[in-house]
């Protein structure tokens, strides 16, 4: 199911401004924090070192020290608006709903290996993996995608064949080829599937509401029929490497 959308919906389903939860992602952790208050310490104390030789000009640099004092606190709404607006440089969207076709968990390398040395004056590689939850979706078209996100205990209850909703976009007006996904909602489980969330899922939330969701004994013929092609249907494990390849 493919419905495309107004210009003037896409654009409040993904705002310039960030939101709330755009601003919780972008914050980070506690070392992204103390990274941004370094960066506006630093910028604070050569603003100053400079005002001292330009008197005349004290009065903006004491403007400019002020916005730059507080990069720590308006760093993440600038970097989430940013993303935001490398997804709305895409002239078309449209709602997709498809279904859950696959589901595991892999385990993915976290920055880079380091190299430490043990007791024995061994070298060793310690390698940072975290697990990852691999969801791929697709629909009676062909269309497929997957996504890869970081594992939570809320994913334990997603099954394929469950129904999926997300936002394509593309820079045909036809949608013959989708250059990018948003977050994937799963309303059958009301949840959510996503690294960053791209959406304003209220609003998004009530667009699949409108639209309706598809019919119950539908949703349950469905998985019945899944389960029976595969006895392992809805077994949530690792069964594969993750798929790298983003070509639709």
């Amino acid at each position: 199911m493919l419905v495309p959308l107004t210009r003037a919906k896409f654009e409040q389903l993904i705002p310039i401004i960030a939101t709330a939860a755009q601003y919780k992602y972008c914050w980070g952790k506690s070392a992204n924090f103390l990274f941004r208050l370094l960066i506006s310490l630093v910028s604070v104390a050569i603003l100053f070192l400079i005002e001292q030789a330009f008197q005349d000009f004290a009065w903006l640099f004491v403007l400019i020290g002020t916005v730059s004092g507080f990069y720590w606190l308006w760093g993440p709404v600038f970097w989430a608006s940013l993303r935001n607006l490398e997804s709305r440089r895409y002239r078309y969207s449209a709602f997709w709903r498809g279904q859950v076709l696959d589901v595991y968990i892999s385990e993915e390398l976290v920055g880079k290996a380091q190299e430490n040395v043990n007791k024995r004056g061994e070298l060793v590689i310690v390698e940072n993996r975290e697990r990852r939850l691999n969801l791929e979706v697709g629909d009676e078209t062909g269309f497929l995608t997957q996504l890869q996100v970081p594992l939570k205990r809320s994913h334990q209850a997603i099954v394929r064949g469950e129904w999926a909703e997300m936002l394509v976009m593309s820079e045909r007006p036809d949608m013959s080829r989708i250059a990018k996904v948003s977050d994937i909602f799963l309303p059958e489980l009301n949840l959510w599937v996503s690294d960053y969330p791209y959406l304003r899922r209220d609003l998004f939330v009530d667009i699949s509401h409108q639209l309706g969701n598809a019919p119950e004994g539908d949703r349950q013929k469905k998985k019945k029929k899944r389960y029976e092609r595969d006895p392992g249907y809805g077994a949530n494990r690792s069964r594969r490497p993750p798929r790298r390849d983003d070509d639709w």
